[in-house]
């Protein structure tokens, strides 16, 4: 009896890299990327600052990386930086803010990953002799912990002038920040001008094996391309993965929309099945998130149910879990995964 086929819901991380991507990479003009002479390093990096509307980009190796030198791009020992209390910054990167920043963190609860303005304008310490300085707000665009909910664009604007009131810098994780630009029905550009830099994800949904970029002023893209030496991040013939990034950008992020019709499509039909519990006005990009308190189990549970019937995802609290969509994912897969969830719900023991 054949094998079923699995169906990869855990992230838009998984994605493997196109014919194409495989195409380029090998055929890839190549130098060394530290001395600045990878000439597809340096084109990638040219494209991206230029969709993202920022003066110039440095390639980096992961999204973690490119909002911690992000961070200690923009901040002082000692500083305080404020973001949503749920972002991945504060959240998922080990917290490293405090061991290479040496930054303080004021988080603010989020509603569906959007600050309140005026709480954010309250947390900007005064000049005081006994306060640290609030250098730095990280927004998140789109919010992966709620959801993969879209900040709108009033809030980052609001923020950004409050921001630029009080003389301090935004920077913009946008490892999704295309997924939220085809949401909004915008230019990407619309989006990022609400912060001084930006980090954008090339691996997450776009398809690249490798990487991400930062963009921003190029003096503190400057700064930033010392840090990520510092951290490792020196590649040397680099091109190699930013022929497939090139692609990532200028083909991919046009397909996002089919990654976004087939979330609702499972959100549809999974919010069908008894026990499970979803917010439909969070399925707003490429994520669902799914209750299954109505089941009586925990996620981990809930995910070790479906493992063996081909469908993979992840449990991220402690009674939900996240099913994310991507291009290695069909609408017919989706279907599928509907089906085997609710025969799986369905053979549960009745209590």
């Amino acid at each position: 009896m054949p094998e079923k086929r699995v169906i990869d819901l855990r992230s838009d991380t998984v994605t493997k890299p196109t014919p194409e991507m495989r195409e380029a990479m090998a055929r890839a003009e190549v130098g060394d990327d530290v001395y600045g002479e990878d000439p597809t390093v340096n084109r990638l990096e040219a494209l991206g600052a230029e969709m993202v509307g920022k003066e110039a980009a440095v390639f980096v190796p992961s999204g973690t990386m490119g909002n911690q030198i992000s961070v200690m791009s923009w901040t002082e020992r000692g500083d305080e930086i404020i973001l949503e209390s749920q972002s991945h910054i504060y959240m998922y990167e080990v917290g490293a803010t405090a061991v290479l920043s040496q930054v303080q963190v004021r988080p603010i609860p989020g509603h569906y990953g959007a600050m309140d303005p005026e709480e954010v304008a309250l947390a900007i310490r005064k000049p005081n002799i006994h306060f640290p300085r609030t250098r730095l707000i990280c927004l998140e665009n789109t919010h992966n912990r709620s959801g993969g909910c879209v900040v709108p664009l009033d809030n980052m604007k609001r923020i950004y002038e409050i921001a630029k009131e009080k003389g301090v810098f935004v920077h913009l994780d946008g490892a999704r920040v295309f997924n939220a630009a085809v949401a909004l029905g915008v230019d990407v550009k619309e989006i990022t001008k609400y912060a001084d830099s930006v980090q954008f994800c090339l691996s997450k949904g776009l398809c690249a094996p490798v990487g991400s970029l930062v963009a921003g002023p190029r003096t503190f893209v400057d700064r930033a391309r010392k840090y990520r030496k510092m951290l490792g991040g020196g590649m040397r013939q680099a091109g190699i993965l930013a022929a497939a990034g090139i692609i990532a950008l200028e083909k991919m992020t046009k397909r996002l929309h089919e990654d976004h019709a087939n979330a609702k499509r499972l959100a549809e039909g999974l919010s069908r099945i008894p026990g499970l519990g979803i917010d439909m006005a969070s399925v707003q990009t490429n994520m669902v998130a799914v209750s299954t308190r109505g089941l009586g189990m925990d996620g981990p549970e809930f995910v070790a149910l479906m493992k063996p019937h081909g469908v993979l995802f992840n449990a991220d609290l402690p009674y939900r879990v996240r099913m994310v969509t991507h291009n290695d994912v069909t609408a017919e897969d989706i279907d599928e995964a509907i089906r085997r969830i609710a025969f799986a719900v369905e053979s549960l023991p009745k209590k």
